[in-house]
C-alpha cells in the first residue's frame, strides 16, 4: 500500500497561495462557466502557477464529478470534474482538493481548471487597485 504521509513544503520545493487584486474568468465553448474575484494563485515549486477559483463562483450544473482521482504528496488527494461543451463532454476539465493538507489548507472548496482542456482562463487587475 503506498504511502500517503503528507510532505511539507520546503526550499527546494515551495508552495505559495496568494489572493491577487484580479478578476479570473473561465470560458468553455464561449461560454463563462467561473468568474470571480477571490481566486487564489498557487505556485508549486517551478510548475506553472494555477487559479483556483471557490466553488460558489464556478457553474457546478455544467460539471460532473469523475471517478478519476490522484494524490499529491504535497496537497493531498484530488477529485477531477468533468465539463459539457454542447454535446461533447470533456475528461477531467478541472480538479479539486475537498481534504487538502493543512499545508494548503486555504484551497478547500476551491476548483482549478486545466488551461489546455478549456478555451481560456483569463485574469485581469481589478479597476483601481494594484496587483500585488
Amino acid at each position: 500500500m503506498p504511502d500517503h504521509s503528507p510532505m511539507m513544503p520546503r526550499a527546494d520545493h515551495l508552495i505559495t497561495i496568494e489572493q491577487k487584486q484580479r478578476r479570473v474568468t473561465v470560458k468553455l465553448s464561449g461560454k463563462i462557466i467561473a468568474e470571480t474575484e477571490r481566486a487564489l494563485t498557487l505556485q508549486e515549486a517551478d510548475y506553472p502557477a494555477v487559479q483556483y477559483i471557490p466553488r460558489d463562483d464556478v457553474d457546478m450544473t455544467n460539471l460532473a464529478l469523475s471517478h478519476h482521482r490522484t494524490h499529491c504528496p504535497y496537497k493531498g488527494n484530488a477529485s477531477y470534474f468533468h465539463a459539457m461543451a454542447g454535446n461533447r463532454r470533456i475528461e477531467n476539465v478541472a480538479w479539486s482538493y475537498e481534504a487538502p493538507y493543512d499545508a494548503v489548507g486555504s484551497i478547500r472548496d476551491y476548483i482549478a481548471f486545466y488551461p489546455d482542456r478549456v478555451d481560456r482562463i483569463e485574469g485581469a487587475a481589478l479597476a483601481g487597485r494594484t496587483e500585488v
